[in-house]
């Protein structure tokens, strides 16, 4: 740490515990902040791409999750540099945006902070590589909306939709399944959707799963499933045309709110309040009856007195069904959610054609489904997997499905996959470099080599040699100046990607570029890093 010194020549302090901090600055911190971005990306480079491998995470309570989204990979390690957490931020905000292209933002941005670290090497300033950058990008986004195509498609033409669906599974566990799961993710999409405003609300969606069975048997209900079952064993398991109360009042006597005792000194005493309490309960029942219900779902409990009341006067009931699954029961069934019995009218109840009861293999595990609803905007994916760790990386895996389907849906233009997109613009902006006179144009030729990290890593992912796999499909790209050559991952024999059918979305695409150079700037610009000393 640098000493200031008065007029005097006296020596002054002007942190406080000063000797107690590490200081990094100049070049040296610009070096470490970028080694920590390039530690990132790299452990992340392995899992890009269809044949890319999967990371192991163990959680500090022994809970294992096996899977290859950047994003859930990033989440679940414990970073402790400050430059990292940058990496882990920006491949979440990829993920909340667009769903998916996780892994690819943070290679990219590992990508062009290896480039940078070359340019600061050879003297330039930092400011002029992150302007060079900002420049580059800018000619890669309109290089992007050149080569991008757009696809109709409408409720019998699914085709294109479920493609890019299937080009986003093929990189998961799930690749096995992907033109299944990819059906199931458009056809779910296209129930909730509002084709008008292009607006698809994937909270109508819900995603259970269950161990047991196998991926193949995954499904699609055009209803809702919960993992409850009827509250007496003796209940109808199937009721038809159900009319559904959906309550959220306990059914059990009133209590007061203030502090009570109840002196009960003679029997007599204690033979009223019990009748009391039945008649209560009786009161409950008959107002569920009167309005017309045939089932009741409740989100609180119920003793066994009025679980044995309800029994007997045939009316089926389920009990602790969490808030979020009566939202959506509600918005499916049509029905009104009433937090008290008096409030109970005809019009609030909501109908189903379907309710059953389903159970599964020799357990005792049984879930209920709610089908044929009124209003079929609300949707459940239903998977089956050998474990709990292939059911919660399908959840994850449709979750990008899903939000590819919803990007379609809101900006239906394409670019191709494969790496043939990025070795596109990384052409366009070699091209464009030589218009920059200035120190700039070495930083707009460092992102043009940069793009190049991800069809190179791609290539090296599927065993393919990669300098000499990606200099054949660029100077292919150049030769026939088309820009849907990429890499031949899963080896089928044309590197031509529109023939592979490989494609992505523009706006993930385009996000990815913005949001990687975004991030490469900030952690350009920092030149000095002050941080406690470790005890």
């Amino acid at each position: 740490m640098a000493l200031a010194f008065d007029e005097f020549g006296r020596p002054f302090i002007i942190l406080k515990e000063q000797e107690q901090k590490n200081r990094l600055r100049g070049l040296d911190a610009q070096k470490a902040n970028i080694s920590a971005g390039k530690a990132v990306a790299r452990i992340l480079r392995t899992s890009l791409g269809p044949k890319g491998m999967d990371k192991m995470l163990q959680s500090p309570d022994g809970d294992v999750t096996i899977t290859n989204d950047g994003a859930t990979i990033l989440e679940q390690m414990d970073v402790d540099n400050q430059i990292a957490k940058l990496m882990v931020e920006l491949s979440r905000s990829q993920d909340y945006e667009i769903g998916d292209g996780t892994t690819g933002v943070v290679v990219m941005a590992g990508a062009l902070l290896e480039q940078a670290e070359r340019l600061l090497e050879r003297g330039i300033h930092p400011i002029r590589i992150a302007e060079g950058y900002e420049v580059a990008s800018r000619i890669a986004f309109e290089h992007l909306e050149r080569i991008a195509n757009k696809f109709e498609f409408g409720e019998s033409n699914l085709e294109s939709l479920i493609q890019t669906c299937m080009t986003t599974l093929s990189s998961k566990i799930v690749n096995r399944c992907k033109r299944s799961l990819a059906e199931i993710a458009v056809k779910a999409v296209l129930a909730v959707a509002d084709l008008e405003r292009k607006d698809v609300n994937l909270d109508l969606i819900k995603v259970e799963g269950k161990v047991g069975g196998k991926l193949e048997d995954t499904e699609l209900i055009y209803g809702i499933v919960v993992d409850k079952d009827m509250s007496h064993p003796q209940m109808p398991k199937q009721i038809e045309d159900a009319k559904i109360a959906i309550l959220t009042c306990p059914f059990e006597p009133p209590k007061p709110k203030t502090k009570h005792k109840v002196d009960i000194d003679s029997v007599e005493k204690f033979q009223t309040l019990r009748l009391q309490e039945q008649k209560y309960f009786d009161d409950m029942v008959q107002k569920c009856k009167d309005v017309g219900a045939t089932l009741v779902i409740c989100q609180w409990g119920f003793d066994d007195e009025a679980n044995h009341l309800l029994m007997h006067r045939n009316l089926p009931a389920v009990r602790w069904v969490g808030g979020v699954e009566l939202e959506l029961i509600a918005i499916a069934t049509g029905g009104r959610i009433v937090p008290r019995f008096q409030e109970l009218t005809p019009e609030k109840l909501g109908k189903a054609g379907m309710v059953r009861e389903k159970s599964f293999g020799t357990t005792k595990d049984r879930m209920l489904y709610i089908e044929q609803c009124a209003n079929s905007r609300a949707v459940t994916i239903f998977i089956r997997g050998g474990n709990k760790m292939i059911v919660e990386e399908t959840k994850r895996s449709l979750h990008d499905a899903l939000c590819v389907a919803r990007n379609l849906i809101r900006n239906n233009s394409i670019v191709y996959g494969g790496g043939s997109a990025e070795i596109s613009c990384s052409v366009a902006v070699d091209a464009a470099a030589d218009r920059y006179p200035g120190v700039e144009q070495y930083a707009i030729r460092a992102f043009g080599d940069a793009l190049e990290a991800i069809p190179m890593a791609l290539a090296e992912n599927s065993g393919l040699q990669p300098i000499e796999t990606l200099s054949a499909v660029k100077s292919q790209q150049i030769k026939d100046n088309n820009p849907h050559y990429g890499i031949d991952c899963n080896d089928i024999g044309t590197n031509d990607m529109r023939e592979q059918n490989v494609f992505e979305t523009l706006i993930g695409k385009q996000q990815q570029i913005l949001l990687a150079t975004q991030v490469v700037k900030m952690i350009l610009k920092i030149d000095d890093v002050i941080s406690p000393s470790e005890y």
